[in-house]
C-alpha cells in the first residue's frame, strides 16, 4: 500500500516555476530518495510535503489522508517528521533537551500539571527523558548524554538532529541532506543509521548529494530536473538512465 501519494504537485514563486507537475509515490517501509542537480527543487518538494510551503497545484496524501497545505504540526501528529539542510539544534540547550522537545507533540500534560508540579508530571517527564536517552544511543550519540549540544561535534548534532525527529516517533522521516558537510566516517555512520532507522519499520525520504550514500541505500529514486520529474526508477535504472547521466554531466543523452 502507498504511504504516499502526491499528484501534479506544483509551487510557483513569482514567475519562477520551482516544482512542476511532479507526481510519485512511496510505499511505506522503504528508503526512497529524491536527487537532482542544484536547483532541482527538491527542498521545495521537501518543504511542500512537509507543510512549510502550501501547493500552488496538486495533492499530497499521507496514509490516506489529504494533507497538502496542511500545518507541520499536523503533518507530525499524523506520523511525519523532518529535519533540515541547516541544522535546527537549539544551542542554548543539553543534547537530551533538544530529543525531549521532539516529543513534545506526543505529552498531554496541561497547564495547571504543569504549575503544581503534579506527579503525573514528573513521571512523564522521567519516562520522556528515558526515551531521549536511548534514542540518544539508537543515533550513536549515547556518550552526550550529559552534555550541552554547544560541546558536540557538527556530525554528532547531525545524528542529535535525526533523534529529536524520531522522538515524536514518525511513521515517516524525511532527511535533508543528512550528509552534507560529514567527512568520509561520519557519512558512513549517517548511512548506517539511515539503514538502522529503515530496518525499525520507519519509512525513509531522503535529499542527498552523496551518491554512493543514495545508491547504496535507496529502495527507489526521484530525479529532479528544473523542477520537473525527470526519471525513477531502482538504483540500477536510474544510474544506466541516460537522461539521468546528461542532467548531472551536462552531456547528450
Amino acid at each position: 500500500m502507498s504511504q504516499l501519494i502526491v499528484k501534479g504537485l506544483s509551487k510557483q514563486f513569482g514567475g519562477v516555476k520551482a516544482v512542476q507537475d511532479v507526481s510519485f509515490t512511496i510505499q511505506g517501509g522503504t528508503v526512497h530518495s529524491v536527487i537532482g542537480p542544484n536547483g532541482a527543487g527538491k527542498t521545495t518538494l521537501f518543504n511542500l510535503i512537509t507543510g512549510i510551503y502550501t501547493p500552488s497545484s496538486g495533492s499530497i496524501e499521507f496514509e490516506g489522508t489529504p494533507v497538502a497545505g496542511a500545518e507541520p504540526a499536523e503533518l507530525a501528529r499524523l506520523g511525519m517528521s523532518r529535519t533540515f539542510q541547516n541544522l535546527q539544534v537549539c544551542m542554548n540547550m543539553t543534547a537530551i533537551e533538544n530529543v525531549m522537545v521532539g516529543a513534545h507533540l506526543r505529552l498531554s500534560q496541561g497547564l495547571l500539571a504543569s504549575v503544581l508540579h503534579l506527579p503525573a508530571l514528573r513521571r512523564a517527564d522521567r519516562a520522556c527523558r528515558e526515551e531521549a536517552a536511548e534514542l540518544m544511543r539508537f543515533v550513536g550519540v549515547g556518550d552526550y548524554h550529559r552534555a550541552h549540544a554547544s560541546q558536540m561535534s557538527y556530525g554528532a548534532l547531525k545524528r542529535l538532529e535525526i533523534a529529536r525527529a524520531l522522538a515524536a516517533k514518525p511513521k515517516m522521516i524525511l532527511l535533508d541532506e543528512p550528509a552534507a558537510g560529514l567527512n568520509d566516517t561520519e557519512t558512513h555512520e549517517i548511512e548506517a543509521l539511515i539503514r538502522k532507522i529503515a530496518d525499525s519499520g520507519v519509512t525513509v525520504v531522503l535529499v542527498e548529494h552523496d551518491m554512493k550514500l543514495v545508491m547504496n541505500l535507496s529502495d527507489h529514486i526521484l530525479v529532479l530536473d528544473y523542477g520537473k520529474k525527470l526519471a525513477e526508477g531502482t538504483a540500477a535504472e536510474v544510474r544506466a538512465n541516460p537522461d539521468v547521466i546528461a542532467a548531472y554531466l551536462g552531456a547528450s543523452a
